[in-house]
Formats: structure tokens, sequence, C-alpha cells
């Protein structure tokens, strides 16, 4: 083992995470073909099969994932301290990978690191769109962005975003041709245009809430989208009701190409935040992006 390239290794682990010759390859920017070969002489260096190959794709063997589960981590720790060594060179640099919804990365990360990225041209940020509630840590993020009550204990989490309200909204055409809800119960009488969730492929079931009463009504229609802009466009062409966030529809409701109902029974959610694991040494350039994002009210 001594003798084993630490990029080989790298790449094992990717591999053995994604379960993908495939996904690893363009995770790498490496050919499949190229990849494959690397994975074949680690396998003969150590003199363990370390990846079981079928047609549905790729899985550790028992060797491998001990080699995953054991030396991993000791890995991961070695590029994190790799890492922290920027700071010697007077500069922040460095890749930072975020996993956030499309909402937060439209309307907080885009608008406030483009500017500061400017200033900073050896940092690199990744905005990964995912509604799933995402293992940053297994999926090798630096940091995740989510409402305030999603996140684990046992992160660190940095507030980046005020509330915000939710708002049921719908085209005009389609709410004089349809009797518009006074209760979320009405809902199952209308079209609705639903959000798939990475999460147990469920569909996401809108939350009201009015007083002391809470509601999760699931609600059905013709189109399902798994994110925010696509939903907005449907109910903007009149196919049928959106449940989305209230900021995204403000313009059209201004211009009058959308309207709301169900208005007090919309809650509003808390504000985003930047989370990332409690253990995880905060590199120079980690600190400029939290910096840049941090909610200052």
């Amino acid at each position: 083992m001594t003798n084993v390239d630490l990029n080989v290794l790298r790449a094992f682990f990717v591999v053995a995470r994604e379960r993908s010759f495939t996904r690893a390859a363009a995770q790498l920017g490496v050919s499949q073909s190229a990849l494959s070969h690397s994975m074949r002489g680690l396998e003969e260096k150590i003199g363990l099969r370390l990846l079981t190959r079928t047609t549905r794709g790729v899985s550790p063997t028992e060797a491998g994932e001990r080699l995953l589960s054991n030396v991993g981590p000791y890995y991961e720790g070695i590029e994190a301290e790799l890492m922290s060594l920027s700071a010697l060179r007077g500069k922040p640099a460095g890749l930072i990978r975020i996993s956030a919804h499309d909402h937060a990365a439209d309307t907080i990360l885009w608008p406030r690191l483009k500017e500061v990225l400017r200033s900073y041209p050896d940092i690199s940020v990744e905005i990964n769109i995912n509604y799933a509630m995402v293992d940053i840590v297994a999926e090798r993020f630096d940091a995740g962005v989510r409402s305030g009550d999603l996140i684990a204990q046992d992160m660190i989490a940095l507030r980046i975003g005020p509330d915000f309200k939710m708002a049921v909204v719908g085209s005009p055409d389609y709410l004089m041709s349809n009797r518009p809800p006074v209760t979320p119960h009405d809902l199952a009488a209308h079209h609705c245009i639903n959000l798939r969730l990475p999460t147990r492929g469920g569909l996401y079931a809108w939350e009201f809430a009015r007083k002391r009463e809470a509601l999760h009504v699931n609600v059905s229609g013709q189109f399902i989208f798994n994110t925010t802009p696509q939903m907005l466009d449907a109910a903007l062409e009149g196919y049928g009701l959106a449940y989305v966030p209230h900021d995204l529809a403000a313009p059209y409701l201004a211009e009058g190409r959308l309207a709301s109902v169900l208005d007090a029974w919309c809650p509003t959610l808390p504000g985003y935040h930047l989370y990332y694991a409690s253990r995880r040494q905060t590199s120079p350039a980690f600190a400029v992006i939290a910096d840049a994002l941090r909610y200052r009210g």
C-alpha cells in the first residue's frame, strides 16, 4: 500500500461512493476507460478485488467497503489539511462545493457570490441544485443550504437569508374558469402543479398553517416537476395552481399575470442557512464565501 498513488486512491473512493464509472469519471474529469484502467491497476497492486462490475453498475467488494470505511476518512483529513495550507500563501484559493435549492441559489448564492468572486480569482464555487436531503459529508460537499428547521443538530449553521413566505398562485384565466379555493381542502377540486422530491421519490405535500391549525395537503394535476421555475412557468400558462416562494411570484403578481389565493393559510418559513460539518477545518476560501453569504438583516 505504501506505493499507491493518492490520486488513484481518491478515484477509488469516488467510484465506490458513486457506484458508477460514468458518474465518477464525470466528477473526476477523466475518461471511463482511463478510470477503469486505474482501478484494475490498484487492485493488482493490493492483490485484492475491490470492485464488483456488472451491467447495472459497480459496487465495492467486502475488501473495497473496508478500504472505503477505514481509509476514506483519513484521506479526507489529508485533503482538508492540504487545503488549509493555502492560508500560508497569503490569499484564499480552492474549490468550494455547495448543495442548495434553486430558490436559494437564485436569490442568495448567485447575487452575493458573483461580485465577491471578482476579487478572489483563485476561488472557484460549484453550486449543485438538489432538493434531496444531501449528506454533505458523504457527497463531499463543503456546505449545504437549507431552511433553518431542516438542519441536523451536529452541523454548524450560518443564517444567510430572511424568513420567506410561501404563496399559492394561478393565472387569472385559470381562476376565472375554476372557483378559487377558500381553504386548503378545496385544492382537491383543482389542477395543481406538483414538485417531485428526490428523497424516496415522493411528491411534496403543500404546507399550510392558520392560527394553531397546520395542514399538509397532497395535491394532483397534469404536471410534476423537480424544480421550482418550471412550476411557476406552468402556472403562468394556466395549467393550474402552484405553491412557490412568494418573492418568486411577486413580479408576476404585480403585473397581473398571476393572482394569489389562500394567503391567510400560506406559512412563513425559516430563512435559509449555510450548514457544514462541525469537525470541518474552515479554509480561507470557505471563510470568504461564508462571510459573503452571512445574513446581516
